[in-house]
């Protein structure tokens, strides 16, 4: 029961306006799309099901976003009512309940709900985009001046996005790290330009992000918690992962979680 309690007045606070938020709560709120049955994960779907629920009722459930499945899958799920998704899928649908809020799709225009869109940004029709910023591969990994393109245009047009692939890891190693995708997205969002979008894709050191309770610095750069919070309401959605534990677990290490 005390456990229950904590865990209720914990989502309580997370639900509460930006401005109680530090800038690293603004920054990781909802973050993860849950994609287990994909590569390199590629579980079996009982287990990313029994994960998925396991991870709703843990305290770390403020981090986790929504539950991407193909729609291939969907008749052999039972959804349950705190669930929200994303399903992947070639065409329209049709009717579905109403766990599912968002569609992912190949296509360049907006099907019958919120659709990323994994196509070039200037093909997009009314919908938002979905950027691959990995894979299993090293070839599949995007260069930082490409994302940094993708980023300081998707900002200026105005359309948001998702990122799926290759974000394990908050800073960047041998992979594009998701501390510096959606710093440097917040950083385009509010007018950054493209050379200084890359250098923050491109920042190894970790301390050189300070979050603190009102903002984050970066080099001298600041942004407040409620821009980053805007930028992550209107932008810069969430990134899919075949694993919610690892991106956790560095967060931890690095002392941020």
């Amino acid at each position: 029961m005390a456990h229950a309690l904590v865990r209720a007045v914990f989502a309580l606070l997370r639900t509460q306006v930006s401005k109680i938020m530090t800038s690293l709560d603004a920054l990781l709120e909802n973050l993860i799309d849950y994609a287990g049955l994909y590569p390199p994960a590629s579980l079996d779907l009982p287990e990313v099901i029994e994960n998925y629920n396991r991870y709703l009722s843990s305290p770390d459930n403020w981090i986790l976003n929504r539950l991407v499945l193909p729609a291939s899958k969907l008749n052999d799920v039972k959804l349950r009512p705190k669930w929200r998704v994303t399903l992947l899928t070639d065409q329209d649908p049709g009717k579905l309940p109403p766990q599912i809020e968002t569609l992912e799709t190949k296509g360049d225009r907006r099907l019958s709900l919120p659709t990323y869109c994994e196509t070039p940004l200037h093909r997009i029709t009314g919908a938002f985009a979905k950027i691959r910023t990995g894979g299993v591969t090293p070839a599949a990994i995007p260069p930082a001046p490409d994302l940094a393109d993708f980023l300081h245009q998707a900002a200026a047009r105005r359309i948001p996005f998702k990122a799926t692939a290759g974000l394990h890891h908050p800073i960047r190693a041998s992979m594009h790290g998701f501390v510096n995708v959606f710093v440097a997205a917040a950083f385009a969002w509010h007018g950054m330009d493209r050379e200084s979008i890359i250098l923050v894709l491109e920042e190894t050191h970790a301390p050189e992000f300070e979050f603190g309770e009102d903002q984050l610095c970066w080099r001298g750069l600041r942004l407040s918690t409620e821009q980053i919070y805007t930028a992550r309401r209107d932008f810069a959605h969430s990134f899919g992962s075949c694993s919610f534990e690892e991106p956790l677990q560095d967060l931890r290490e690095l002392g941020w979680y």
